[in-house]
């Protein structure tokens, strides 16, 4: 079963609301469990003016015969599964050392996200000069001010970004990466989406793939999504995959491992070489 959402309508939240309470009309549920939160008062309204015309020639006439764009290398994806076991072992890795000063620890998602990080910059093999970006799609209910519901249907996500040398990621022990991941995310903040809110009005642009960041592992989905839970009536899902228009280089899906219990299933898009090399990292993969 497949299923297409334009994004600009909805994220990952209220997707598998919506999905899991379709499940339960199928199943014979008179109504659903979560009713959706539709109140827009609330939410930011904002209407803008996008430049959708084609570029232009010199002369003026709008450009038919323009040179293709270089045809992207190949991208391959795969779903490496981590088990409970395999979690705790990276989760007390990354805070086996805290950093001077740190109070709190970090989570699964930030430990996780640090490993994947560090992994996907040893399979590019990238000069130790060369940035990396570290970017998470976060959900907002619960940043802006007045907060959301969970229940808010819509789209209320925001890219977060931090960035460093490919070199001073490897060189430096796994807390860094974590560090600045755990910084990032808490600084975005009320006043943060604020910002950036009043930054995208005043220059309105259709997002693309490359705007996640150079050598990027973008992070989206989470584990906390029931996606093995949805069962329209003829058992519960074999697999859960991302749509293949939503792939880029470096994008990461987290999925509720189909083990069950603390297990999450990584979706990793890397080009075919990183990829093999990936498939090869046996740090990256864990041994049990």
């Amino acid at each position: 079963m497949g299923c297409a959402f334009n994004h600009a309508i909805l994220d990952g939240t209220s997707t598998w609301h919506f999905m899991s309470s379709w499940a339960q009309i199928c199943a014979g549920s008179k109504s659903i469990s979560v009713q959706p939160f539709l109140d827009r008062t609330q939410a930011r309204n904002t209407r803008v003016k996008l430049d959708l015309t084609p570029p232009k020639q010199q002369n003026g006439d709008v450009a038919t015969d323009a040179k293709p764009p270089a045809e992207a290398p190949a991208l391959r994806e795969k779903i490496f599964r981590f088990s409970e076991s395999a979690i705790d072992k990276i989760k007390a890795k990354v805070n086996a050392n805290p950093p001077e000063g740190s109070t709190k620890p970090f989570s699964t998602f930030q430990s996780l996200s640090t490993h994947i990080w560090h992994a996907a910059t040893r399979a590019r093999q990238l000069k130790p000069e060369d940035y990396t970006v570290f970017t998470v799609f976060a959900d907002c209910r619960k940043r802006v001010d007045p907060p959301m519901p969970d229940s808010y249907f819509g789209n209320l996500i925001q890219a977060i970004f931090t960035v460093t040398a490919a070199g001073l990621l490897q060189a430096n022990p796994p807390e860094f990466a974590a560090s600045m991941i755990q910084k990032a995310i808490e600084a975005h903040d009320a006043k943060a989406i604020e910002a950036r809110n009043k930054e995208w009005e005043s220059n309105p642009i259709i997002f693309q793939f490359k705007d996640a960041g150079v050598n990027c592992v973008a992070v989206g989905s989470s584990p906390r999504f029931k996606v093995y839970d949805v069962d329209f009536g003829f058992g519960k899902p074999e697999s859960v995959r991302s749509g293949a228009n939503n792939r880029f280089d470096g994008m990461v899906y987290l999925y509720q491992g189909k083990n069950g219990g603390r297990s999450i299933d990584v979706e990793i898009s890397l080009e075919a070489t990183a990829m093999e090399n990936l498939e090869k990292d046996n740090e990256f993969l864990i041994e049990e």
